[in-house]
């Protein structure tokens, strides 16, 4: 494994900046790891935009806000969020950050797909505060991943997806300790059908978001899908599409210039009439009237 940078850039998408990752050299998996400084400006971008990568960040200094999918989260060093593919999120206000960014495709999983999992639930949790042992157990394992990164030796992707897996594990006992509010990180679902599911709903682009589609697409039937989803998450696949096609229309309603026409389209709705219907039943306002509040 040759010495390697890694970035990320801009791809054009329609109504939210998409950053992808950019690893010059081919024959790696993409995977980056460094400072604030050394990823780039985008690390600390200020507007909202969303990824088609995971994002673990690691923050030893600085203040303001971290807006996850419109929620924000005060940053209180240290603090540890994982950010997922099609999250939109940004730092708003944000002083002297400081600490580590690991950036990610699923590819680079393949030896451990537990992570997909793992993942998922720090991702649930939104913020991580460890204790001082658990402080000092994190920064040692960043330190040894981005240095084994930095060296670029014969053998290092194999290195790299190990440590990276111990941290996941490592950072999710933080997790699960609770932070001062005396929060713990959610449990995802463990059954890989499940987790399948909730990773096809994601997908921001996705307009086919019908149980019978994902379905066939996960090569099951839409019994058997419904039964394991609802043992998985205590929610019925319709249930959890529903709820993932509002977080959608929310995302582009309070961070872009879209349309109704154009988010109803987006979120999965062919028919706006009947977008603007459903909408005011789930979150209780129209569209318009969400986004007015929300700017």
């Amino acid at each position: 494994m040759s010495a390697h940078t890694g970035a990320m850039t801009l791809r054009p998408p329609a109504g939210l900046e998409l950053h992808d990752l950019d690893v010059p050299d081919p024959g790696l998996l993409p995977f980056a790891a460094g400072s604030f400084d050394s990823i780039g400006p985008l690390s600390r971008a200020d507007f909202p935009h969303r990824h088609s990568f995971y994002e673990l960040v690691y923050v030893t200094r600085g203040t303001g806000t971290h807006v996850v999918d419109l929620a924000e989260y005060r940053i209180e060093p240290p603090v540890l969020y994982v950010v997922l593919p099609g999250q939109v999120h940004h730092w708003e206000r944000a002083r002297q950050l400081d600490g580590w960014v690991l950036l990610f495709n699923e590819d680079f999983l393949h030896r451990h797909p537990e992570d997909l999992t793992l993942l998922r639930t720090l991702a649930g949790a939104t913020a991580s505060r460890p204790s001082h042992h658990g402080h000092g157990e994190l920064v040692r394992l960043l330190r040894e991943l981005t240095a084994e990164y930095r060296a670029g030796l014969d053998g290092g992707l194999g290195v790299l997806q190990a440590l990276l897996h111990v941290l996941l594990v490592r950072a999710l006992r933080v997790a699960r300790e609770g932070g001062p509010d005396g929060t713990t990180a959610p449990r995802a679902p463990v059954h890989p059908l499940a987790e399948r599911f909730n990773r096809l709903i994601a997908e921001p682009d996705r307009t086919d978001r019908s149980v019978l589609a994902l379905a066939r697409e996960l090569g099951v039937s839409a019994g058997y899908l419904h039964e394991v989803v609802k043992e998985a998450t205590g929610r019925t696949p319709a249930r959890l599409i529903r709820e993932q096609q509002t977080l959608e229309a929310k995302r582009l309603l309070a961070t872009t210039d879209m349309t109704v026409r154009q988010v109803a389209l987006a979120a999965g709705f062919s028919d706006p009439a009947y977008f603007c219907r459903f909408f005011r039943r789930e979150v209780g306002r129209t569209p318009g009237e969400f986004r007015e509040r929300a700017g």
